[in-house]
């Protein structure tokens, strides 16, 4: 029996096809999963280099669970390699409506303490806009944060601008990343993804350049993907 329930749930992640979320990009779609689709998202690994210093972040996780047409709950997770600890952590909720290449939605993440130094939890919410045309996709987000689990807190808003362009297996991509705490000079990113698509699986990669004081001068990640429905038909 166990041998059974195993061999099935290899075949339904096997036979899973290409997830479309949104790692290495800031950015997110106004689309959800589907009703009874779970997307993982698994980061080998980030590193970000500013001026002589450099970071690694592995692993990294991204999980959508769709509930219903519209609906999807989010966890998301990152634990530092350098520190040795648990460096970030959300869960939420995303509601987005796509019907004939236009779609408006809202993702708000509760980011939780997940150090026993940090006190408090913290809220981020966005508005999501996705336009889709022959031979591109435009997503916009803009919305703000508040972040009461380090030494200061944070307070402020983000916003990012991508442009995707499927063509075929591979979907390359451009991105503009913005993000200002009070207080501090913003952050602002420009950057380059590639996702690969395989029979059963996507790999994903990207780069970001600082284009600001506060922003790392580099940022590089690399994930694989994969979706499978799990309830349902």
């Amino acid at each position: 029996m166990r041998q059974t329930i195993l061999r099935g749930v290899a075949i339904a992640v096997l036979a899973a096809p290409p997830a479309w979320a949104f790692p290495p990009y800031r950015s997110t779609d106004a689309d959800t999963a589907g009703a009874g689709v779970l997307e993982l998202r698994l980061g080998l690994a980030k590193v970000q280099r500013r001026e002589s210093s450099s970071s690694r972040s592995t692993p990294l996780t991204r999980t959508n669970f769709g509930i219903g047409a519209h609906y999807e709950i989010i966890s998301e997770f990152e634990y530092s390699a350098d520190e040795d600890h648990l460096a970030e952590g959300a869960l939420g909720f995303k509601w987005a409506r796509l019907d004939n290449g236009f779609g408006m939605g809202v993702e708000t993440l509760l980011l939780l303490p997940v150090q026993s130094a940090q006190s408090g939890s913290g809220i981020e919410s966005q508005f999501l806009m996705t336009l889709q045309r022959e031979g591109w996709q435009l997503h916009a987000n803009a919305g703000g944060f508040y972040d009461p689990r380090g030494p200061e807190t944070e307070r402020g808003w983000r916003a990012s601008l991508l442009v995707e362009f499927p063509r075929r297996r591979f979907r390359p991509g451009v991105e503009l990343f913005a993000k200002d705490a009070r207080g501090e000079s913003a952050r602002v990113q420009a950057g380059l993804g590639l996702i690969k698509q395989f029979q059963h699986f996507e790999l994903r990669s990207g780069i970001h350049f600082g284009l600001s004081d506060n922003a790392p001068d580099v940022e590089a990640s690399l994930w694989l993907a994969w979706r499978w429905r799990v309830l349902g038909d």
